[in-house]
């Protein structure tokens, strides 16, 4: 008997996601009622691991963080096409984030979250639930997957550098050998209408990097500040001459962007502190910007210092890489949606977003691709409806199905092209 071709594979899986939708919307809703921040997600990875129990997925969970990593072993034939890696059955990985962010929820649902101070406002929720039901599409198709899945169920995307940690536990290599292609989801709660997919071959999310800086002059009276060596005023100067750096000696098609979100200085109007900080977030759409910023900022900084007669301590921070979709696994993606949900329903991004990424560190390692799933409520604006990290964000249920069936679909055909 000749093995399942992907087409073959991929054909009835929109139709069993959605008679999976009642019980993918039921994990999300409890998954959403009980948000966990950070790397340590107890209750999220009982969740996960129940729903994974009977599946025929091995399971590993993480030593420093409640992460879950699944492996399903396929039983179909290698592809016949595999030349490249003779011996060796190709693997794919597929990473759902799971955790929530610390911020209290406003949106009045009847499955809001009932921890205070916590809440699912960027779509994670959707995430683990979406890898969950792919996890069951493909354990029902694994006796024809001619290789095997990885499902990566990350906590401490925002801002804790999960990846980084699953990475140096051995998810990429959990199949017993590197994966060879990786790909992730994610929703939005504004930006285009419901169900739409957007992809982008190359920089597809900036990299981020944190500023704190710590001016220290001598405070004195305020009506004699030639007495004193004024550390507000070298701050504020500080602060804009970052703000016109970026403008002049970054190219405007590889752009920087810098924000100061904190500026910390004094307790009287009358008194020089001895004192100011700033703090701020940076933004870059290439590694070698990202590179240069890391010695163009604080070199700025101390020549306004030294102008002032004040010190400086500069702590640059380097947070997320640039995520940086791979051209033939993203045109491989594309191809996937467009078969799967008509070609209307995709849009080709003409530009990355601001945000960051850890499946960054993901993609610097294994060619992959990285999309984005509208999960706009229907009769939103997705113009004026709230963003992601709002207190107020929706994430409409509807496309819990779409997801499922997407990851699922996107490992199918990946292993259908083998190594390499």
């Amino acid at each position: 008997m000749a093995p399942a071709s992907s087409a073959d594979l991929t054909a009835g899986l929109l139709a069993d996601a959605r008679a999976l939708h009642p019980e993918i919307t039921d994990l999300r809703h409890r998954l959403h009622r009980e948000p966990e921040v950070g790397l340590d997600l107890p209750r999220t990875q009982q969740k996960v691991l129940d729903w994974l129990d009977g599946l025929g997925f091995e399971v590993l969970t993480g030593t420093r963080t409640t992460s879950v990593t699944a492996v399903l072993r396929g039983g179909g034939q290698q592809p016949t096409n595999d030349t490249e890696g003779a011996g060796q059955r190709p693997a794919v990985l597929l990473r759902g984030d799971m955790d929530a962010l610390p911020i209290h929820e406003e949106t009045g649902l009847d499955y809001a979250s009932q921890i205070d101070g916590a809440m699912h406002a960027c779509g994670h929720d959707l995430h683990t639930s979406m890898l969950a039901g792919a996890a069951s599409l493909l354990a029902a198709r694994r006796d024809e997957l001619p290789g095997d899945v990885v499902l990566m169920f990350q906590p401490g995307e925002e801002g804790c550098d999960g990846a980084s940690v699953m990475i140096e536990e051995g998810v990429l290599e959990a199949a017993g050998r590197r994966v060879d292609a990786a790909y992730g989801l994610h929703v939005t709660s504004a930006l285009a209408p419901g169900g739409v997919l957007l992809t982008r071959e190359g920089p597809i999310m900036s990299a981020a990097d944190g500023l704190v800086v710590s001016v220290r002059g001598a405070g004195g009276h305020g009506s004699a500040p030639h007495l004193a060596r004024d550390p507000i005023t070298a701050a504020a100067e500080m602060i804009t001459a970052l703000q016109a750096m970026v403008t002049r000696q970054f190219d405007i098609f590889d752009p920087v962007v810098l924000t100061v979100g904190v500026v910390r200085a004094g307790t009287a109007r009358n008194v020089i502190p001895d004192q100011a900080f700033f703090e701020a977030t940076i933004r870059s759409y290439s590694a070698e910007a990202n590179d240069r910023l890391r010695t163009a900022i604080p070199r700025l900084l101390q020549g306004i210092a030294e102008a002032h007669g004040v010190a400086v301590e500069v702590d640059y921070l380097p947070e997320y890489p640039v995520t940086v979709n791979d051209p033939a696994e993203t045109a491989a993606a594309t191809q996937v949606i467009r078969e799967l949900f008509g070609p209307e329903r995709h849009v080709e991004m003409p530009h990355p977003l601001g945000g960051s990424e850890d499946f960054s560190r993901v993609l610097d390692l294994v060619p992959g691709s990285f999309a984005f799933l509208s999960a706009v409520p229907e009769g939103v604006d997705p113009a004026t409806a709230p963003y992601n990290h709002s207190a107020q964000a929706v994430f409409a249920d509807d496309v819990l199905p779409d997801g499922a069936a997407l990851y699922a679909a996107l490992a199918i055909r990946r292993l259908a092209r083998g190594k390499g």
